[in-house]
């Protein structure tokens, strides 16, 4: 708890998908390249960085769920199954939009409850806060310095 997580890829478990409907061309094409949804190249000087500040951080694959609900010990496994390290309720569908618009994407994630099989437990939205605030300070010093270079 509390690790933070360069997005490499991501597997997209959102009912609804931000690009339906009608396509503006001006926004670009109908059919979105997904092939690098989050730069190697950023994820590589993210990394340097993160061991410049000695800051330790973990690399892998986000799967997203609608929510508002948290997971259940079964979605867990299906998590694992099908390749994905984290878990959560946003991100792709941004990085969708921003890929439909040309834009080059980084994610990061704050892991803020194990989904280990026999470690799952009962969290609330407030344990979960206060889970990502432990990685608040990590995170702003990574991304200034990110910024910066």
């Amino acid at each position: 708890v509390g690790d933070i997580m360069l997005i490499t890829d991501h597997i997209n478990f959102m009912p609804a998908h931000p690009l339906h409907g009608e396509n503006d061309e001006r926004f670009g094409p109908r059919f979105v390249d997904m092939h690098e949804p989050y730069s190697k190249k950023m994820i590589a000087k993210m990394e340097k960085i993160a061991v410049k500040l000695n800051i330790p951080i973990q690399k892998g694959v986000y799967l997203a769920l609608q929510g508002p609900t948290f997971e259940t010990p079964a979605e867990y496994k299906m998590v694992k199954i099908l390749g994905a390290d984290a878990v959560g309720m946003s991100t792709v569908p941004e990085v969708i939009a921003a890929k439909h618009l040309g834009m080059t994407c980084f994610g990061i994630s704050v892991i803020t409850d194990l989904g280990v099989e026999g470690k799952v437990e009962a969290v609330s939205h407030e344990e979960v806060q206060k889970a990502a605030k432990l990685s608040e300070d990590a995170i702003g010093r990574l991304v200034a310095e990110f910024v910066k270079s």
